[in-house]
């Protein structure tokens, strides 16, 4: 049988792999497959998102850009913070979010920017970024995971499907659960006491408030109070002051981004309602309440302490 040249090394080249060349060639093997670890030796990841989509990775993210300052949130108490290569405008919690290149708003996004920044992952809000703006990433080849948090279950859910996404598993269970026992200590607390009808206004003109769709309705409902406009149509519908006089709210609840408690309170104060100018008002941090993040449970604690004062004031 004649052997083809080049089918066996010659002993020349048998040289090259002596014991000690081995070992370098295995060496550098090594060193490159460790360099690329996350993207080689790591399993694929599947997700469902909220568009009931299942989003692939072939490893966990290791660039990531966040499209709402919620999810920049969600990001850092997940233990993604640092993988965060893009987020939204007005993403400032925490501090280090605002070291982070931002790439637009709800209202557009910068796509190109996005594609200069290259990322494993990109998170989105359904209800809050353009449908055009998601749609286009995705046709661009970007893995796109979006979510739509309304109910405070969603958002140790979402804790750990950053947690699975990115990678950071323990640190988003940690953070998961800690929501959920927070949450449960509230729930205990104000079982069974009476409803208090409560208004809660995003913007005051015009007067927005949240129907029982929204995250902001379920934080009423767990301290015991009852949001006047829950069967309202759409997520934040707009009323009037009639209709506020109309639902017999007993408490109102709120504070609109751009303002401040003593703005909140004395917009109140000087409604052309009579009926409405001696009604109880407690302002909420919007950022607290707002986002649909684990500080929400700070919220919380504000919303349930005035519904309790309210109560208190009724006995």
């Amino acid at each position: 049988m004649t052997r083809k040249r080049g089918a066996f090394p010659s002993p020349r080249r048998r040289k090259l792999f002596s014991i000690p060349c081995f070992r370098f060639f295995l060496a550098l093997a090594l060193a490159t497959s460790a360099a690329l670890w996350p993207f080689t030796a790591t399993a694929a990841i599947e997700l469902r998102d909220d568009r009931g989509v299942v989003v692939r990775l072939p490893a966990p993210a290791q660039r990531i850009v966040a499209l709402a300052p919620s999810l920049a949130e969600l990001a850092y108490a997940a233990g993604a913070g640092q993988r965060l290569v893009g987020v939204a405008r007005f993403s400032d919690y925490p501090p280090a979010a605002r070291r982070v290149t931002q790439v637009g708003d709800a209202a557009r996004v910068d796509i190109e920017r996005i594609m200069a920044l290259e990322p494993h992952l990109v998170l989105a809000w359904r209800s809050g970024n353009q449908a055009g703006d998601i749609d286009k990433l995705v046709r661009l080849g970007h893995a796109v995971f979006v979510t739509e948090p309304v109910r405070l279950a969603d958002i140790p859910r979402l804790l750990r499907a950053i947690g699975a996404l990115a990678g950071t598993g323990p640190a988003a269970e940690r953070a998961a659960r800690a929501f959920d026992d927070g949450l449960q200590l509230l729930r205990t607390r104000y079982a069974g006491v009476r409803k208090v009808r409560t208004l809660y206004e995003i913007w005051h003109r015009p007067l927005i408030t949240v129907s029982g769709r929204h995250m902001i309705s379920d934080v009423i409902s767990l301290c015991g109070g009852e949001n006047v406009f829950a069967d309202a149509s759409g997520l934040t519908p707009s009323v009037s002051l009639e209709a506020v006089v109309a639902a017999d709210a007993e408490a109102i609840l709120g504070g609109a981004r751009a303002g401040s408690e003593a703005e909140f309170k004395r917009e109140w104060r000087e409604v052309p309602v009579a009926a409405l100018r001696s009604m109880p008002v407690f302002y909420v941090d919007p950022d607290l309440i707002q986002r649909q993040t684990p500080r929400i449970l700070e919220g919380a604690r504000i919303v349930c302490a005035a519904l309790e004062q309210v109560r208190n004031s009724r006995r």
